[in-house]
């Protein structure tokens, strides 16, 4: 069993940056591959980003290539996602997710998630 908790999130202007923080409480988090979802009122869930159990590999949806960056640190059982150049759609509930293989983080049918952290972009 992972728990994932999520933090950071909060009310931003536009253009400014937030860095949410997802703690793992497991001892083999290097097993798991590592993910952001978000969810807006009234859209569906959307990938954001997944890295690698090693934080080598990253991927990222397009509306976060160029201005998210996900990373981890396997030592401190914790994934990262920097938020910079804020817009308004990006205001959502972001989920931190985990899961042994990739390809199920990438599609979001991931064996764990977190409860979800509030982001608020205001113009």
């Amino acid at each position: 069993q992972v728990q994932l908790v999520e933090s950071g999130g909060g009310l931003v202007q536009v253009g400014g940056s937030l860095r949410l923080s997802c703690a793992a409480s497991t001892r083999t988090f290097n097993d798991y591959h590592m993910g952001w979802f978000r969810q807006a009122p009234g859209e569906e869930r959307e990938f954001v980003a997944a890295i690698g159990r090693k934080g080598i590999t990253t991927f990222y949806s397009d509306s976060a290539k160029g201005r998210f960056t996900v990373s981890r640190d396997n030592a401190k059982n914790t994934v990262y996602l920097q938020m910079n150049s804020l817009k308004p759609e990006d205001t959502a509930v972001y989920y931190c997710v985990a899961d042994l293989y990739i390809y199920q983080v990438q599609k979001g049918q991931c064996r764990y998630w977190g409860q979800g952290t509030q982001v608020t972009v205001s113009s």
